[in-house]
């Protein structure tokens, strides 16, 4: 059984979305600021590639 390409592109998204709330919870017991901006923009490119790709 072969993917489509949406189904490819999903996996990507929520596989982004998924590491920016790693990222996000990480900085956040950390206290590492530069954590927290790293998972803002992985979320940020996540949600861009939904809006660019999605349906």
């Amino acid at each position: 059984m072969t993917s489509t390409p949406e189904r490819g592109m999903r996996r990507i998204v929520a596989a982004l979305t998924l590491l920016a709330v790693a990222l996000f919870a990480g900085g956040a017991l950390a206290d590492w600021l530069w954590l927290l901006g790293l998972g803002a923009w992985v979320l940020i490119v996540a949600f861009m590639i939904e809006m660019i790709y999605g349906p």
